[in-house]
């Protein structure tokens, strides 16, 4: 009798993935014609709202960029360009996910779309002095011009843009930082009374699409008094979300946000030593921090860290991309990841029904459950710009499977603090193997999952089981 259960079971499961993958193609194929509609839709308001012919990442346009005194090209590696001479961003922060993202039919022949995206070998006749033909053969590397595009107006231009775009909201939370000479991140800080000095500093860093009410209203009140008064905690809004500045030039690069959170946290409280815990995304920009400051750093706390060993012969920032948005209609996690990730004008689309109108849906919300459910998830969700949540999936979530690896092995190598990471069994977006693959990497480092937690529940729904949790790390890690 189990034979005659398990294969109909079996035989359902297959059925659903079959099904899953099918409707799948047909809803990502027309979104893929859907964004391309788009793109000339917004390119035809840009510019007679703005004046202002805005460049996007869907462009086929591909040049050719050589050494021109600006821009300098790698000759090894792929298509990155290793940096800008007359500015401190550089291009190797830029995951090629922006610019090269093929379309479903064209994923059905990965095969061939990989081919387009790998270095092409040119042949040259040169004739040297001796008159003699030789052979010499070159490697030459494309790049989206709109990389370049972009770059080259952010290098000209000489104060930074303040004004929002039209699809962005303007209201106080959301630009009120272009007002203030002060283009530092929004900080909750709490700490000890005056005249009582903190014992230990604690960074706390949320995940995407988040904001530092994540960790506010959830473990903040659930802490000691002891902790309270011997430790001084810092929840930052990351670039571009909660009620930090969201500049409309930033391409939202992982240097960017760690050199963001130095100069409004660690240098404006003047930081020694500090304990970091990070959720999801924060986690790559936590492990940036920490291999920057190896010595300062007391403990290291991750939460569901997308961490994806990338398998050999593979590009790591489109296998990344693939897997956490592999454009699936179930479950609805991965559909939503997915309409973020690969759609650039779907997702701006998005950005400006939800985001732009947040003050409506807080409305909304709060007169139907009538402040019987906490909504700062939902409002941490709504308050970034498309341009900051849009270059900071790309270019922190994909673009680091050329760091996370060489972070790993620093923080094994080079760093002596303790190190914890945490996970939900039931995290349909990041899977528990993300979190055991770091604590192999890192073999000292101790994992615990969750067996009924998700992305989220790991932390809103344990508040003070968490809390005591992280002071034992703390008081651990202190002695």
């Amino acid at each position: 009798m189990g034979g005659e259960v398990t294969m109909p079971l079996s035989l359902l499961k297959l059925a659903c993935r079959v099904l899953n993958y099918a409707v799948s193609f047909v809803v990502f194929s027309l979104l893929d014609l859907l964004d391309i509609v788009l793109c000339f839709v917004y390119k035809i308001v840009d510019y007679f709202v703005e004046a202002e012919w805005k460049p996007c990442y869907c462009s086929s346009a591909k040049d050719m960029i050589t050494s021109n005194g600006n821009i300098l090209v790698s000759e090894n590696g792929g298509p990155k360009v290793v940096r800008l001479c007359n500015t401190r961003l550089q291009l190797e922060d830029i995951s090629d996910t922006l610019y090269y993202r093929p379309s479903r039919v064209a994923e059905a022949s990965r095969k061939a779309a990989l081919a387009t995206i790998a270095p092409t070998t040119s042949t040259s006749l040169r004739a040297p002095a001796n008159g003699t033909t030789t052979t010499t053969t070159t490697t030459t590397f494309t790049i989206n011009s709109t990389i370049v595009e972009v770059l080259r107006d952010k290098m000209s231009r000489r104060q930074p843009q303040l004004v929002p775009r039209w699809s962005d909201c303007d209201c106080k939370t959301c630009n009120g930082w272009s007002s203030s000479p002060s283009s530092n991140l929004f900080v909750h800080a709490e700490g000890p009374r005056d005249g009582v000095s903190a014992k230990e500093d604690v960074l706390f860093i949320h995940g995407f699409i988040s904001s530092s009410t994540f960790w506010t209203e959830t473990v903040f009140p659930e802490f000691t008094e002891d902790t309270k008064l011997s430790h001084r905690l810092f929840a930052v809004d990351l670039l571009g979300f909660g009620r930090s500045p969201k500049p409309a030039e930033s391409l939202y690069t992982l240097r960017e946000h760690v050199d963001m959170i130095e100069r409004s946290v660690l240098d404006k409280h003047n930081v020694k030593s500090f304990h970091i815990v990070a959720h999801s995304l924060g986690s790559i920009i936590a492990l940036a921090l920490a291999v920057k400051h190896p010595e300062a750093v007391k403990s290291l706390t991750l939460l569901a860290p997308p961490y994806f060993a990338v398998p050999k012969g593979e590009d790591g920032a489109q296998y990344i991309m693939r897997t956490v948005a592999p454009r699936r209609v179930w479950p609805p996690i991965a559909f939503g990841a997915s309409m973020a990730c690969w759609y650039e004008h779907v997702s701006r689309t998005i950005c400006l029904l939800i985001c732009k109108n947040h003050r409506v849906w807080d409305f909304l919300f709060k007169l139907i459950t009538r402040n019987r459910m906490r909504t700062f998830l939902i409002e941490g969700f709504m308050c970034h710009t498309h341009n900051a949540a849009w270059h900071t999936l790309h270019n922190i979530i994909c673009g680091s499977s050329r760091k996370m690896d060489s972070y790993l092995d620093a923080v094994r190598e080079n760093l002596s603090c303790d190190v914890t990471i945490f996970h939900g069994r039931k995290d349909e977006l990041l899977p528990a193997e993300c979190s055991y693959a770091v604590g192999s990497k890192i073999p000292r480092a101790r994992v615990k999952v969750f067996e009924n937690k998700d992305h989220i529940t790991l932390v809103v729904g344990q508040e003070k089981a968490f809390a005591r949790e992280l002071e034992e790390i703390w008081r651990k890690a202190s002695k």
